[in-house]
């Protein structure tokens, strides 16, 4: 509520209410320190005055009469939470403001003295708060300016209060025109922290280009942030704004089981991206792991606003999933019991699950998932996905379980087949026969006569979901895991007319162990009931891979794991007003915190993903993997990723300068035109700041960053021949639109889909727990499939424990917290800030506008067989805005859930 009183009644006010939850403020309030603070202020004042008379003293050393100007600043910010709101300090800070010291604030000029060549005095003033409404607090200051100040590039801030404060901006009311700093950070208290933070104006400078006078405070901002100024040691402090680098020591606990010891994911044995660093305490029992105790620290920059944390967001999401999922597994009689038909799968949205009443669980699920009247308390009932509330029995069918390989949750895996016969490169001494049982005979009677195979494969109509040579290793090792099981897969696709896959083949295979031959075979549509059913459990099988690629690959590898490099060089090595780090910033923010949130509770040994995902304590040594043989930054950008796969050739005389393998390929169709609108807005960014190629090589703290990333933050690939070289415009723009794509568009597509498609987990199972019926079967295991395939199956799908955690999980990872930023929707403060940027960033939002109404018109277009039709889930993920909740659209700048 706005407060209409004066600002001394106001915060007079403000004092007597907090006087009645602080009785005896005196016996609060030591009276000595009150003096000495008192002194301290009226010393801190007679300084800023004598600064102020040093300028004056100089001007009449030089009989030059120096006027001065009354300059106002207005600084907007966040109050804390409440539980700071109700601390000790609280009525500490109240009679800060009441006497008006709330805030430090000098300003600083970009302009040296004429008289000394020296940076001119700063010109220094205490902000007092003049009102609040809701969260927000406003303060103001006035300043006694030289005329000849000059333009002020930087402020230097100090937080008088007890409490730390979220500062958003500063405003600056000069006779030219306003200048703005946009802060959007938390200020540490003095007592706390002494040191003034630093904030530049929104104007931006190359470091060639930035004013003597800021020089120095570019610099020095940058040492704080790389903890050269940290004088402390060991784990760092909340407060404590450091980025630096270390390996993934931190998901395992072998102090608090040896069964939670995990290897470490970085290094030459498990290449890996680095993650930001914690300074915590090895452990106990393995000295390469680090303790996993309280919070995992991430830069308080890093961490989530008030507001933001305050709202449905990812930090409150993971926060609350290891408490609930307890709560879940008491409702449960076996944790490994299957659901015992089909109807008690649907159930789960029509009727719900029991939940104990002592169980505390509702206050903590969101809204997404539906709890039922208030006389039936204890249940929780979920909300039916998008694919079930379109067509229930779409998940059966082979054209979907084609459809969405190119419009589904994971568009990343499919890939042109060119070699055959299909064959493993893996040593056959220990993975026997490489050769695939997938023959042409096999291929020409499912495509029934249309060509042949040989026609196929040069025609590029044949397609697979290969991951045969990536899961063989672990098949033994995973089967060796309590209730699951593991093939290695080929799952084969043969393109028609109308540019939709048809399924051809699936094959599974189990290499040798010690006591037994290489086991496999091939499974085709059927024809008669029994090879549907064993068509039908492939499927099950090969969609459990596809699931935990996605999930383990496509999506946390490929875009949280691999960004946050990305992110600590930028801070340690671009300062705030480089031109390159205001235009990434958004892309960055929040993904630190996400991630520390997703090694609590999501990758962690015995978190969501190994409890929930068949590749169980090996998902991250799975992940390390494909890093190591797969990941390659020249392949990360949409184009290249496309080519690479042979899904797209160039083509000069096409859209986009690429050539469809697949014409109707959703989110390749969708994904290039955001590519492109990306990359017009990147180009007239960096060319705006970079007319010239020598700017870049020039630009030592651009090639600090981008060295930092391949040695340290990407160090296990280093020395890859691919890396490119930052030495013109052109190869800028290529390093920084691939960034902005895996930030935005490739997370979109690869995130808020989950529930729509996994939601109803018979259609993507995360894992699957009992072998092919046919895979060295007992004759009970048999009779059991003849008799009862339906039950088969269900023993097959993941148990009711690991359905309802995923369907949670899922649920919440999908959903837009009600102050999401979407991807062109509001420009950034400095980019408003110079004329030019803020016209090509109009025109981004432009484009992105006529991205959204190509998306409705061609999910109207029932030609385009893979995102319309009966009961299809139209392909939305790629339109840029989207409402708050689960929706199935939205792309957000950053990896922010």
């Amino acid at each position: 509520m706005f407060c209409k009183e004066s600002p001394s009644l106001q915060t007079l006010s403000a004092a007597k209410s907090l006087s009645s939850l602080f009785p005896k403020p005196s016996a609060l309030i030591n009276p000595i320190l009150t003096v000495r603070q008192d002194k301290r202020c009226r010393r801190r004042r007679c300084k800023i005055t004598a600064s102020q008379s040093n300028i004056a003293q100089k001007g009449k050393f030089t009989n030059e009469k120096v006027q001065k100007i009354k300059v106002k600043g207005s600084i907007t910010a966040e109050e804390g939470t409440l539980l700071e709101n109700l601390s000790w300090s609280r009525p500490l800070d109240v009679i800060t403001d009441i006497r008006g010291r709330s805030l430090l604030v000098e300003l600083i000029s970009t302009e040296t003295d004429t008289r000394t060549l020296m940076e001119k005095e700063p010109v220094a003033d205490y902000a007092q708060r003049v009102w609040f409404e809701s969260r927000n607090e406003k303060y103001e200051c006035v300043f006694d300016l030289p005329e000849d100040f000059g333009t002020v590039g930087a402020i230097r801030v100090q937080n008088q209060h007890h409490r730390e404060m979220f500062i958003k901006e500063m405003v600056l009311e000069l006779p030219s025109g306003s200048v703005t700093f946009s802060c959007n950070s938390w200020v540490t208290p003095k007592s706390v922290d002494p040191t003034k933070r630093i904030f530049f104006s929104n104007k931006s400078y190359l470091p060639s280009t930035t004013p003597e006078p800021l020089k120095k405070l570019r610099k020095e901002e940058l040492e704080t942030l790389q903890g050269n100024n940290r004088e402390r040691v060991g784990e760092f402090a909340k407060y404590e704004r450091v980025y630096d680098y270390d390996v993934y020591n931190d998901v395992g606990d072998p102090d608090k089981d040896e069964k939670l010891s995990r290897p470490v994911m970085g290094g030459l044995s498990y290449p890996y991206p680095r993650r930001g660093k914690t300074g915590r305490k090895p452990c106990d029992k393995d000295p390469s792991s680090e303790k996993r105790e309280g919070e995992f620290y991430v830069p308080r920059d890093e961490e989530f606003s008030t507001t933001k944390g305050t709202a449905f967001t990812g930090k409150a999401i993971l926060a609350a999933l290891p408490s609930v999922f307890p709560q879940i597994e008491a409702a449960l009689l076996d944790p490994h019991l299957p659901f015992p038909h089909f109807k008690s799968i649907e159930d789960l949205y029509e009727v719900g699950i029991d939940i104990p009443k002592d169980a505390g669980l509702l206050p903590m699920i969101p809204k997404l998932i539906k709890v039922v009247a208030e006389a039936q308390d204890n249940l929780l009932q979920f909300d039916p996905p998008i694919l079930l509330n379109k067509d229930r029995f779409s998940w059966i069918r082979d054209d979907e379980f084609a459809r969405q390989t190119l419009a589904g949750l994971n568009p990343y895996s499919i890939q042109l087949v060119t070699e055959w016969p299909l064959k493993s490169k893996l040593d056959p001494a220990v993975y026997g026969d490489p050769k695939s049982l997938i023959t042409w005979d096999i291929v020409e009677k499912e495509i029934r006569g249309i060509m042949s195979t040989d026609e196929a494969l040069k025609n590029k109509r044949l397609f697979m979901l290969d991951y045969h040579d990536l899961l063989l290793p672990y098949v033994n090792k995973v089967r060796e895991l309590d209730d699951t099981t593991l093939y290695a897969s080929r799952t084969l696709f043969f393109l028609s007319d109308d540019s939709t896959l048809r399924p051809v083949a699936i094959e599974l295979t189990r290499p040798p162990d010690v006591n037994r031959p290489q086991w496999r075979q091939v499974f085709t549509p059927g024809y008669d009931a029994t090879s549907c059913w064993l068509w039908s459990l492939a499927k099950t099988h090969a969609v459990a891979h596809d699931a935990g690629y996605h999930q383990l690959i496509s999506h946390w590898l490929r875009t949280h794991c691999c960004m946050e490099p990305y992110i600590i060089a930028a801070n340690r090595r671009l300062s705030a007003m480089h031109p390159i780090y205001r235009l990434l910033q958004p892309h960055f923010r929040y993904t630190m915190e996400i991630n520390a949130r997703a090694r609590q509770s999501l990758v962690n040994a015995g978190g969501i993903i190994e409890t929930c995902f068949w590749p169980g304590k090996y998902s991250l040594e799975l992940s390390s993997d494909v890093y190591a043989k797969l990941w390659r930054f020249d392949r990360e950008g949409l184009p290249a990723d496309l080519i690479s796969r042979g899904l797209a050739v160039e083509d000069e005389t096409a859209e986009h300068g690429l050539r469809l393998t697949i014409p109707d390929y959703p989110f390749a169709n969708d994904g290039l035109m955001l590519w492109d609108a990306l990359k017009e807005w990147i180009t007239d960014y960096v060319n705006h700041y970079y007319p010239d190629a020598g700017l870049i090589m020039l630009d030592e703290e651009l090639q600090g960053w981008w060295t930092e990333v391949r040695n340290i933050g990407h160090g296990d690939k280093k020395n890859e021949p691919w890396w490119p070289v930052l030495k013109t415009q052109d190869d800028l723009i290529g390093v920084v639109t691939t960034i902005a794509w895996v930030a935005s568009g490739h997370h979109a597509a690869v995130n808020f889909g989950q529930y729509g498609y996994g939601g109803y987990f018979p259609n993507r199972p995360t894992t699957t727990r009992i072998r092919m019926p046919v895979e060295e079967p007992t004759e009970e295991e048999l009779k059991e499939f003849y008799e009862e395939p339906e039950k088969v199956m269900l023993k097959t799908f993941p148990s009711q424990k690991q359905a309802t955690q995923v369907m949670v999980t899922l649920d919440l990872l999908s959903t837009h917290s009600p102050d999401e930023e979407y991807l062109g929707e509001e420009p950034e403060s400095s980019w408003v800030n110079d004329p030019i940027i803020f016209a090509a960033h109009e025109r981004f939002k432009g484009r992105l506008k006529h991205l959204e109404e190509v998306i409705n018109e061609k999910n109207v277009n029932v030609s385009l067989k893979n995102r319309a039709g009966a009961g299809v889930v139209k392909y939305e993920l790629l339109k840029p805005i989207s409402e708050p909740g689960v929706t199935g659209m939205g792309v957000p700048y950053s990896v922010s859930i």
